[in-house]
């Protein structure tokens, strides 16, 4: 019979080969389900098998009806997010007194956000941005970093097994950043060079955490030390730039400039994602990889038509119309006057605020 993964239970027996991308099986046919095969069928998102009617001890299997809110997860993304990254935290804080990744505990909380990004609309994406605040940030942005890396994966048709690689390897870019000083992670003000400098190293303490892990690709694990070079060379640690930076790297970059820009810090004010798209469209433009941003960009901003804005002259509007020329500059309807304006026709406002969080 064939079953959802989350009507499987220790004891069933597969009747078919789990056959993975490259059409090799993953596990073959006749063997007994355990909780660690359980647990890998779930890293490689199956969600469906073939098993036997009957369970290895010999009694009848019958797989328990799921309802609704058990089939697709109901809970609300923000609030997942919101406890994976309490989680993180906890992970991190075991990485501060020296112990080693315990990669299994990351997938598990990447993978259940991967599995509802599928199911929740993109514009909870947006939200996730606006939880970051000082508080608990590295946590927060680690757990972005991987969600909003598999989110761009998805939009570019990555197999599954990449996308969790991305939303994996995504959340572990700053985890070098727990052998930093921890005075350097909590300071509210500028960093000086010499503190610059040591922060900057923690992409290299990142690599050499991660490099032990055989569940992790290599080229995830090179993207991890690339997450902060830039397409033009003026990236970091090794200054690579273009074809030299692997793809994975390139989302990475974008996924961790997005969400830092259009987070809370206490030495600066959060950006807008609007904002921040613009930024690494123009301002920016020949650092970050293009069709990743443009993905992120569409991927998202066409949720938010009809959301409540703040422009930068203080006035409220309504987005009404999302041009894929211009994502960042939409047709929007202010509303003291109804006036229609095209914000790609006044590049002297901008929106400064999605008012929308706050109701």
């Amino acid at each position: 019979m064939r079953v959802l993964i989350n009507q499987v239970q220790e004891g069933c027996i597969l009747t078919e080969d789990v056959l993975g991308l490259s059409n090799q099986p993953i596990i073959k046919k006749n063997t007994v389900i355990t909780d660690e095969l359980l647990y890998i069928l779930k890293v490689y998102l199956v969600e469906e098998v073939e098993v036997a009617g009957m369970l290895e001890n010999g009694e009848p299997f019958n797989p328990v009806q799921l309802q609704n809110s058990e089939a697709k997860n109901e809970i609300p993304l923000i609030a997942s997010y919101i406890s994976a990254a309490e989680n993180f935290k906890k992970e991190f804080s075991l990485w501060q007194t020296g112990s080693s990744i315990d990669i299994n505990k990351i997938f598990s909380i990447m993978i259940p956000l991967i599995e509802e990004i599928n199911f929740f609309p993109s514009s909870e994406i947006f939200q996730i941005n606006h939880l970051s605040t000082d508080k608990d940030y590295i946590s927060k942005h680690a757990v972005a970093v991987g969600m909003l890396s598999a989110f761009i994966g998805r939009k570019l048709n990555y197999s599954k097994s990449d996308i969790v690689q991305l939303a994996v390897g995504g959340a572990l870019c700053d985890a070098g950043m727990a052998k930093v000083e921890p005075s350097l992670l909590e300071k509210a003000s500028h960093l000086n060079y010499h503190e610059k400098e040591e922060i900057k190293r923690h992409p290299e303490y990142s690599l050499q955490m991660v490099q032990h892990l055989p569940i992790l690709k290599d080229e995830v694990k090179s993207a991890i030390y690339e997450h902060h070079e830039r397409l033009d060379g003026s990236g970091y640690p090794k200054g690579k730039s273009g074809k030299l930076i692997s793809s994975y790297g390139k989302i990475f970059a974008v996924a961790d400039a997005f969400h830092a820009m259009n987070s809370n810090r206490s030495y600066r004010r959060k950006y807008s994602p609007y904002q921040v798209l613009e930024l690494m469209l123009e301002d920016y433009f020949g650092q970050y990889d293009l069709l990743s941003i443009k993905t992120l960009a569409n991927g998202i901003l066409h949720y938010s038509i009809d959301s409540t804005v703040k422009l930068s002259n203080g006035q409220l509007a309504k987005i009404i119309f999302i041009d894929e020329s211009a994502p960042t500059r939409p047709l929007i309807k202010m509303i003291s006057t109804d006036e229609i304006l095209s914000l790609k026709n006044n590049r002297h406002l901008y929106i400064e605020e999605v008012m929308d969080y706050y109701i």
